[in-house]
């Protein structure tokens, strides 16, 4: 749980010939993540896509765009079907000719719709200014302009110039359009004498369109147009839609079908390859390492060899060193060897040499451990010949598979959200699992709001895959535990009506909100700080076994410093060490209310004893490792940081907080709903008696709001929306506030001790079929 799943580097070599046949099996299979070759072993070249594979790209392009085009997707898919390439072909061909020819058409008809509407905006432009379209243009010795602009600023213009004789300017109704006429002087500069005039005037002209009538009966045609268009480019979509589900389904098909076969043409590019040859290695679960043999072998015989060259070690860093030799295999990391198992060793020539070994399992023959151009007689190993182990071009680190129970497996999308875990170090989703739906539950504490989120979590979980539905299941997780804790705290929606019937009035605990509970909250901030403890405690163990690898020096100073330390300082802060300048409450909560366990805090001497511990013992070794990092600054590094033993487990504190933030705001939502009264410290809802019970009560209660519920029917149709938004919006905030902060405790407090992530994602040679099957 706490590992990935362990993973074996394998090596498949074996003739061109065969190269096919293998290449089928192992993407059926789909367990080979392919480690690309460097092209730097001497004598092999990364091979070359085999033949079509150009062709096969070529379709799966042309059948995208059409997707895009038709706007195809999986609810167009239907049942899965076989794929005949050369009826495909031709049916591909016949589908891209007619949505070409419908798309064109399309776009033919949008450019009208958008020239009509272009020319309709100008038309009821022109239209305010009331004067016909052939008398805004045309004329021989008068220059006109009609735009948007001030229409007394155009006129002082045309009064002050003197290439005007004469001009008439007309404005509309908002006096914004302005349609100005002049007469130009005989000795005028320029034919165009309002080239020069406007300059500097608030105008932009507006090109009067060649036609005759008025505006508004232009504008009449170009609607009666725009509708015939827009018939037109329904019928056009019509058509389209028509297309997309009689060949949707067809396309979808084709696509995955063409996806498959490009990539099983283009694969090659990964080998290492000779004229004759090839060799391709990767990573796959060793405990799936034999399915993959077996497989090879009932599909080419003894024409490959196999070879598991290489466990990956949880204590390596990951990359190509540390790995453990699979014995009778590879040999140690980096050896030359045959591969074993192999009755044969494959030639470069094509043709199987057999050895005196024979049949599986037993040692290996080894050729010569220097690299050998790929000539007539020579022997292609399965660990490609090269005895220096950093210098493997396909000895790619191994990717991750996580490797966590079914209940578990929706957390990993929260590690994910950082980053995938490295090969080399602990995953935190099983331990995410064990606390992020508990602290979530624990804040929330309600029956009603874990329901909620029960049926919110069911409707993603089971609608949405991928990370969506990660997240339902989340809910569903988090919604439970709400829940629990909505029993064990006896409310219901805020209400207290679970602790009276469930509990008799005193459910087993409490949210602490009102003064004669305040010990509840009080335990609850202790108990908060002591689960932080437990949780940074948590990690820094990790983070010790983490470094361990690396020797007990790093460990002791990377993790087991800060852990020393942080328990010493906090082991002080817990005990009855200079008691009197402590909290009372945190040694009262364990040893009278609300809990009589009789534990009033560690023993003095205890609390000096870890504090001294911590000092002496944990700070220097903290601050030299610092020093080890950062040189002389890590002096003064390390004693700042050394506060952060302390600000990370206050941190948690948090926790108590949002326990008593919502509760708070669910309380103030019924108070104004139902109305309340305080009686001996107490809160007491008004659901079954009026405002004027209070007063018979005594003067030891206290109205503390009448409710909307009792001040006629305007204050119940308020309360009704008041109580209905409220709820929602403490529901929403409690996705908002306490999963954040959940969230939050995960990743700064408890990932940061340990966790890097980094990791290479598993993507094994395959394809997962959804819309074809196989032949």
């Amino acid at each position: 749980m706490l590992r990935p799943e362990r993973m074996s580097r394998v090596s498949v070599a074996g003739s061109r010939r065969v190269r096919e046949e293998v290449i089928e099996t192992v993407h059926d299979l789909h367990l080979l993540h392919l480690s690309g070759y460097d092209g730097s072993w001497e004598g092999f070249e990364p091979g070359d896509p085999i033949e079509g594979a150009d062709d096969s790209s070529q379709q799966l392009v042309t059948i995208r765009s059409l997707q895009s085009i038709l706007d195809v997707d999986s609810e167009d898919a239907g049942p899965a079907r076989i794929v005949d390439p050369e009826e495909s072909k031709r049916e591909l061909e016949a589908v891209r000719t007619r949505v070409n020819d419908l798309d064109d058409r399309r776009d033919d008809l949008e450019d009208d719709l958008q020239e009509i509407d272009e020319r309709l905006g100008t038309m009821e432009t022109l239209a305010s200014l009331g004067i016909d379209l052939d008398l805004l243009g045309g004329y021989e010795t008068i220059d006109t302009r009609v735009g948007e602009g001030d229409a007394e600023a155009v006129s002082r213009a045309l009064e002050d110039s003197e290439d005007v004789t004469s001009y008439q300017v007309f404005s509309g109704e908002n006096d914004r359009i302005v349609a100005a006429f002049a007469r130009p002087t005989a000795d005028a500069e320029t034919g165009d004498p309002f080239e020069k005039t406007l300059v500097g005037v608030e105008f932009t002209p507006i090109t009067v369109p060649d036609a005759e009538g008025s505006p508004e009966e232009v504008a009449a045609e170009l609607r009666e147009r725009r509708q015939q268009v827009e018939a037109d480019l329904e019928e056009v979509e019509e058509s389209l839609r028509t297309v997309r589900e009689e060949d949707g389904g067809f396309l979808l098909a084709t696509e995955e079908h063409l996806a498959i076969d490009v990539q099983k043409r283009e694969v090659p590019l990964s080998f290492a390859t000779t004229e004759n040859a090839f060799v391709a290695e990767g990573w796959i679960p060793t405990e799936r390492r034999d399915d993959l043999e077996a497989a090879l072998e009932q599909a080419v015989g003894d024409h490959i060899e196999f070879d598991e060259l290489e466990r990956a070690s949880y204590d390596g860093d990951g990359g190509v060193r540390d790995r453990t030799p699979v014995e009778g295999g590879a040999g140690e990391a980096g050896e030359p060897t045959a591969a074993d198992g192999g009755s044969e060793e494959v030639r470069t020539d094509g043709g199987p040499s057999r050895t005196e070994s024979s049949g599986h399992g037993g040692g290996s023959q080894h050729g010569s451990a220097d690299n050998q151009p790929a000539g007539e007689d020579e022997e292609l190993r399965a660990d490609g010949g090269v005895s220096e182990q950093d210098e493997r071009p396909m000895a790619s680190r191994p990717p991750v598979v996580q490797d966590n129970p079914g209940s578990a497996k929706p957390f990993e999308t929260l590690v994910r959200v950082l980053n995938r875990p490295q090969y080399s170090e602990f995953d935190p989703t099983f331990l995410v699992f064990l606390t992020f739906p508990l602290f979530f539950g624990f804040m929330i504490g309600d029956v009603g709001y874990g329901l909620l989120y029960l049926g919110i979590g069911y409707l993603v979980y089971s609608r949405y895959d991928g990370a969506i539905g990660a997240l339902g299941a989340i809910a569903l997780w988090s919604g439970a535990f709400t829940a629990v804790f909505g029993v064990l705290y006896g409310e219901i929606f805020g209400l207290h009506t679970i602790g009276t019937v469930l509990w008799g009035g005193h459910p087993p605990i409490e949210k602490g909100l009102s003064p004669a509970t305040v010990q509840w909250a009080q335990l609850w901030l202790v108990v908060s700080l002591l689960a932080g403890l437990l949780h940074v405690t948590a990690g820094y163990v990790l983070g010790f076994a983490k470094e361990l690898r690396h020797g007990l020096k790093d460990a002791l100073l990377e993790s087991g410093s800060w852990a020393i330390l942080m328990l010493g300082v906090w082991g002080w802060i817990l005990s009855r060490a200079l008691e009197a300048s402590k909290p009372e409450f945190l040694f009262a909560v364990f040893s009278g209310e609300p809990f009589p366990f009789g534990f009033s805090g560690l023993p003095e001497s205890v609390g000096w004893a870890a504090l001294l511990l911590g000092v002496v013992v944990g700070l220097p070794l903290m601050v030299y490792g610092e020093v080890e990092h950062l040189g002389n600054i890590g002096i003064i590094a390390g004693v700042l940081e050394s506060l952060n033993v302390l600000v990370n487990v206050l941190s948690y504190a948090r926790i108590a907080a949002v326990l008593l933030a919502k509760a708070g705001m669910a309380f103030v939502v019924n108070l104004l709903f139902f109305g309340a009264y305080q009686e001996n410290g107490e809160f007491h809802f008004l659901l079954t008696h009026g405002p004027e019970y209070v007063a018979e009560l005594g003067p030891e209660a206290e109205l503390m709001f009448p409710g909307l519920i009792h001040l006629g029917v305007i204050g119940v149709l308020v309360g009704l929306v008041v109580v209905v938004v409220g709820h929602a919006l403490v529901l929403v905030l409690g996705i908002t506030s306490a999963g954040l902060q959940a969230v939050r405790l995960e990743y700064v407090e408890f990932f940061q001790k340990f966790y890097e992530g980094g990791g290479d994602q598993y993507e094994p040679f395959g394809y997962d079929r959804r819309h074809t099957a196989e032949e």
